[in-house]
This record gives C-alpha cells, structure tokens and sequence, in this order.
C-alpha cells in the first residue's frame, strides 16, 4: 500500500460522526495536514464543496496525429515526422478544471452530459438534511472520476440479535462512464464497517439519471428521505430477525461452502494454484465463522453464514492497485456488494432448501 493512496484517504475522503463510529481504518493523523478529515458529528455541507468539489468537469475535443506537410506540421511524432493533430468528430474528453494538463477522466461521444458533483451530489442531498439527517462520509476517487456522498441518521441502531447497523442513502455518479447518477438505500453492519444490501430479497429502492443532455433530477424533501432511511432500517432488521431465527449447521455451512467456493468443476478437481486459492478462500471464511467477534456470534445461523461472506470480501478477500477502502467504496457504489449478498442469500437457500 503506498504513502500517496493513504494521503489520497486522507484528504480526498471525509468521514463523519466519529465521536460515536470512532476512526476509519485508514486514519492516519500525520497525513491530514492542518485540516483532519474526521469530524466528530456530521460533515457540513461547505466543508465537502470547499474540500472535496472545488472543481468542475470540462468537455473538450479529442484529436490524434496524421501526417502533415512541413507547412501544416504541428509538431513531430515520436518517429521524428512531421504531423499534425486532427479533431475526431463526436468525440469528447471529460478533464478537471484544475489541473494544468486537463487529466482525463473519460471519454465519450458528445451525447454525454457530465454531472457536476456540487449540483448532483451535494446540491441534491442538501435539500433532505435536517435534524435527523446529515452528510456522513463523502469523498472523491479515481483522480476525481467517481465521488459520492452518504446521509445518515447520527446514531447507529440495534437489532434484539445484537446486529447494530446503520441505514443510509448513498448518491453517487462519475465521470468515467462506469455509473450512472444514482441514489440508493445501502445498510452498513457497524460492528465490521460492512456494507450490507438492505433487502436480500430485493434490490433496494434506487433512483438512476443518465448522463445526457435532457436529464433532470427532483429527489424528495427531508421528511421523505427520512422515511425512507427508517424503512430501510425496518426491513433490515425483520430481515436479521428471520435471518438469525434460521439454524444453519455445521453439515449445511460445510455444503454451503463447497457451492459458495467449489474445489472441483464439473466433477474435476482443482490443482495447482486454483486449488491452493480456493482452500485458502474456504479456510478464511470458516474461520470467519468458527472464531471472528464479527461473525462467530450468529454462528448456527442463516445470518453467520452471510456475514462470513461478506466479512470476508470486505476485509480478507486480497486486493490489488488500490488500497482496501478504496476497493471497497468502489465495490459500494457499483452494487458489487449488494449482487454478493443476492447470491450468497440464493446459494444458502438452495442448499437449506435441499436438506
């Protein structure tokens, strides 16, 4: 992991209400300069423009190099001939606006309308926060191509089975291409800063706008946004309770395990390094479930099971050219995590099903 992506986490993530989440993993003090990004109640909503969003997305032309005369050079190639540069039609580079070279983002055909994150994230949340709600994380990534920002409720909450999670609302876009404009409801498992779907049995609700010339957006005021993050807690926690109220043996999370994380393809067994991954990956999450304080409590469970998977893709599954946070924020926004958890959820049911 290098100093730079730490520094990045550091400066370009802010996170909120710390006095009661305590610290991101990542934190590191000595990194933050004279402003920390960690701050003990809700983020303000001028700190993530002035810190965050002080840019804006710039639509430029796109050219490549033909060859030219010397009187229409204009300049030499790596091959030390003369060329020129010549504009592609319909096509356009997403750049910053503050940064000397332009740093590319994206690129596109000249449909595409970039979404500002001042006027799509935060402008748009701006108008659902009030006592009860309030910005508590955000942050860039990427260069600057995918951001988001997340309002919750300040105070985690409990369910009787001991689970404390917290529900939030998610708006997030980018300028890479790799998302559309997107407000969702996500669930985060507080004990292990997991993110969880809200509901397995659906996908959560969430709104999509495409990036184009002719979109619009109009979110519902505080009060509905309100309702809509105690929604999100009400159906996360029935579901915990029928989770935690379905006994998954010893046999059934061993079955579980060899569908989740098979050692043999169509009746072959693995060998080499396919094998060798695989039992590792088996042996983690079972040990997840056999021993870890973020999992082992709802052991015999439907619950454990799943959060031993999704234990384990948060914080064991390997991660390479980014660091962990970073791969799981991003994980987040693209509904990577919430698919594992439809997955996980169908595959346990099949094999409880069958017994």
């Amino acid at each position: 992991m290098s100093l730079e992506t730490l520094t990045h986490l550091n400066t370009q993530t802010l996170i909120g209400h710390t006095s009661a989440r305590g610290h991101a993993w990542h934190y590191r003090a000595e990194l933050q300069g004279a402003e920390p990004n960690h701050y003990p109640g809700a983020i303000p909503v001028d700190d993530v423009a002035r810190r965050l969003f002080p840019w804006n997305p710039e639509l430029r032309p796109i050219a490549v190099e033909r060859p030219a005369s010397l009187d229409q050079m204009t300049h030499l190639n790596a091959s030390g001939l003369p060329v020129r540069w010549a504009e592609i039609p319909g096509r356009q580079a997403v750049v910053r606006s503050d940064s000397f070279g332009g740093d590319v983002m994206g690129l596109f055909t000249t449909s595409y309308e970039p979404h500002p994150y001042r006027t799509w994230l935060l402008d748009a949340v701006s108008q659902l926060l009030d006592d009860e709600l309030s910005i508590s994380s955000a942050g860039v990534l990427k260069n600057g191509a995918v951001a988001w920002v997340e309002i919750s409720v300040a105070d985690s909450l409990p369910t009787p089975e001991g689970v404390l999670f917290r529900p939030n609302l998610l708006a997030t876009t980018t300028f890479d291409g790799s998302l559309a404009t997107t407000y969702k409801r996500t669930v985060t498992d507080v004990v292990c800063d997991n993110t969880r779907a809200a509901a397995l049995s659906e996908h959560g609700e969430a709104v999509k706008v495409r990036h184009s010339r002719h979109s619009r957006l109009r979110l519902a005021d505080a009060r509905d946004a309100l309702a809509i993050v105690y929604d999100t807690a009400d159906a996360f926690s029935a579901e915990v309770r029928e989770l935690c109220a379905t006994p998954v043996s010893n046999r059934e999370f061993a079955r579980f395990l060899d569908a989740w994380v098979p050692i043999a393809v169509k009746g072959e067994p693995l060998t080499g390094k396919a094998l060798t991954l695989a039992t590792r990956k088996r042996d983690e999450i079972r040990d997840l479930w056999d021993y870890d304080p973020r999992v082992a409590p709802w052991r015999g469970t439907a619950h454990g099971a799943l959060q031993a998977v999704n234990t384990y893709e948060h914080h064991s599954r390997p991660v390479r050219g980014a660091t962990r946070a970073e791969r799981n924020m991003l994980r987040t926004l693209t509904d990577d995590f919430a698919d594992l958890d439809h997955k996980a959820h169908q595959v346990l049911t099949e094999i409880l099903a069958a017994v």
